[in-house]
């Protein structure tokens, strides 16, 4: 799962990135409004963290202008503002949660988690498929009762999966909400994971689409 924190402070920015990364999250970072409407603008996020003090754009601004262009990807707001009617100006503009300064980072982990699972209609933290479940509060996997050791990108591309299962996902969705803005969208790593999964989780898993993508076959 991709993510994407806007937020100025750096102190701030590198415990988020840290939490959320060690969580199995890959992480992009705008340090200003701007910065931060264009990338939710034009990248594909599961999730957006969003501070409301921004330098350039300020973080409502930022936030109604991705709801008037359709843009639905779940944001969790955080801010050093306590009074109530921030909050409601914040959750009419869009927001799905709100979290006031400080925080603890475990808080906006499992928020996180919460609101990527609500996004994708899944109500529980474990999701079972088959003979295949996914903790998402643990961040494993497991067959047949039996946890499955995997890479950050093996665990984030099973996670996509079942939490889309149904669904066909191209090599491209794959790509937006896997990988971070400097992977090469062209290289052949999406079939080479793939077939790292199907060797772990079974062959008859993953199911090859050919010219639409990949789909759950359980």
């Amino acid at each position: 799962m991709r993510l994407l924190i806007v937020e100025d402070d750096r102190d701030i920015q590198r415990q988020l990135a840290g939490s959320l990364q060690a969580a199995g999250y890959v992480v992009d970072i705008a340090g200003d409004g701007e910065d931060g409407h264009h990338l939710g603008a034009t990248e594909s996020y599961d999730a957006i963290v969003l501070d409301l003090g921004l330098p350039q754009l300020d973080g409502l601004s930022v936030l109604e202008k991705w709801r008037k262009q359709g843009i639905a990807t779940p944001v969790l707001i955080l801010t050093a503002r306590d009074s109530w009617t921030e909050k409601v100006k914040g959750l009419r503009s869009g927001a799905d949660d709100y979290v006031v300064k400080p925080f603890q980072m475990e808080e906006i982990v499992a928020r996180i988690e919460a609101l990527i699972r609500r996004a994708k209609g899944v109500a529980s933290s474990v999701v079972t498929i088959g003979p295949l479940t996914l903790d998402t509060a643990q961040g494993l996997v497991y067959r047949d009762g039996r946890p499955v050791i995997m890479t950050p990108l093996e665990y984030r591309l099973t996670a996509y999966l079942m939490m889309r299962r149904g669904a066909v996902i191209s090599k491209t969705e794959i790509t937006e909400h896997i990988y971070d803005q400097s992977f090469d969208r062209d290289s052949n790593v999406v079939e080479v994971l793939i077939n790292r999964l199907r060797k772990k989780l079974g062959t008859e898993t993953i199911e090859t689409r050919r010219g639409q993508g990949y789909v759950l076959a359980l």
